[in-house]
């Protein structure tokens, strides 16, 4: 692991949308010099349009706005929402754009996962909450449930480093931000970042040392659930030692074949004391865990293949009581109020014929980055979207 423990950070744990968009808006409208974003997607809904309204506003004031976006998550903007960002100035950038085939996206794999959002290099944001509404509540069932967080303090310094390694290729000027590590709270915080060059396993590692080290509790919330050996053994033998292991899994999926391979996993799971909900009152979109009285994760790596083998992920990691307690909190709510508990005895029935699914599963999934890397290679890019006038322009720049 290369992530370096800060200590004098102050940081708020924010729940869906309806928490996550007022405060990230008023922060960019309080900007001075800069405001970086990078995230997988955004859609031109009411969500999308309020960010392109703050970031306007922005970069009207001065202030230098620099976005990051997917090529495969943010594939279908309009012209008209890009151009009305790049000629008040906003400088927008594709991670690795790629055409379509037939209608496809071919981009499928090493995407631009990460969600953060660096202001004035003195406050950010991370987790996994994308600009679109369906992270909030007046979307209907399909709404998600998510998690960021806000930190002010020291390591705000490594998000802005970490931030303008990614986009320094396109800029042509330095940063005008120089982020101060001057203590503001007293919460002990970690950066960790996924690549596919230096920072390969950094966010696995630490969950793996976390959960090896759990003695009293270890509950994980978590989207899309397909770890590979290490981490299920972890999750079990933790159990078999006595700690309370909670996993809290989708139950309404926003896609079904997650929750298929989910629960090829329930057996093995729950016969060793795992206790696992799912649920159910809407899709599941979190990526938190806490171990024991005092460690906590909040960003955007899902225990699954594509982000602990191929995306670009970004976490942070809290060593703090107050927020351990107040997430466990949260998530024991959750739990009660509107999950389901999953039995033994229900997983059990047919396990004769799922067992050699689970097997070439778990071998297919260990070998994927690898067969990943057979497919044509994805290239770690980003292309600028320059001002246009012509309305199929910026159709013209995904495509071309």
């Amino acid at each position: 692991m290369s992530g370096i423990w800060r200590d004098g950070n102050q940081l708020r744990l924010l729940i869906n949308g309806e928490a996550y968009y007022p405060r990230v808006f008023e922060c960019i409208r309080q900007a001075r010099v800069e405001v970086l974003l990078e995230t997988f997607i955004i859609r031109e809904d009411k969500v999308g349009l309020e960010l392109q309204e703050v970031l306007i506003e922005a970069a009207r004031r001065g202030v230098r706005v620099v976005i990051a976006v997917d090529g495969y998550g943010t594939a279908d903007l309009q012209h008209e929402y890009v151009a009305a960002l790049t000629r008040e100035g906003v400088k927008i950038h594709v991670f690795d754009p790629s055409p379509r085939r037939l209608g496809m996206r071919t981009n499928l794999f090493r995407r631009l996962h990460r969600k953060i959002v660096v202001i004035d290099g003195e406050r950010a944001f991370v987790g996994g909450i994308n600009y679109s509404a369906d992270h909030l509540g007046d979307f209907g069932e399909m709404a998600k449930q998510d998690y960021a967080v806000e930190v002010m303090g020291p390591v705000v310094a490594d998000l802005h480093t970490c931030t303008l390694r990614l986009l320094r290729p396109a800029l042509a000027e330095p940063s005008p931000v120089q982020p101060s590590r001057t203590p503001v709270g007293d919460m002990r915080v970690m950066l960790l970042e996924r690549d596919n060059e230096r920072h390969t396993t950094d966010i696995e590692d630490e969950h793996l040392a976390a959960f090896e080290s759990a003695r009293r509790r270890l509950v994980v919330a978590n989207a899309y659930f397909f770890p590979g050996y290490r981490v299920l053994r972890a999750l079990r033998n933790a159990a078999r030692r006595g700690v309370a292991v909670t996993l809290i899994l989708q139950g309404q999926p926003d896609m079904r074949w997650v929750q298929a391979f989910s629960r090829l996993l329930y057996n093995y799971l729950l016969r060793d004391g795992v206790v696992i909900y799912e649920y159910c009152q809407r899709p599941l979109h979190g990526k938190v865990a806490l171990v024991d009285d005092a460690w906590s994760t909040v960003g955007s790596s899902n225990l699954d293949p594509l982000s602990l083998a191929l995306n670009l992920e970004a976490n942070l990691v809290i060593r703090d009581c107050a927020f351990n307690q107040h997430l466990y909190d949260h998530l024991m709510g959750l739990s009660a109020e509107h999950c389901q508990r999953i039995e033994l005895e229900r997983v059990v029935r047919g396990y004769w014929w799922r067992a050699p699914l689970v097997f070439l599963c778990f071998h297919f999934l260990r070998r994927f980055p690898a067969i990943a890397g057979w497919l044509p290679a994805h290239r770690k890019r980003l292309k600028p979207l320059e001002p246009v006038d012509k309305p199929n322009c910026y159709e013209e720049e995904k495509t071309g």
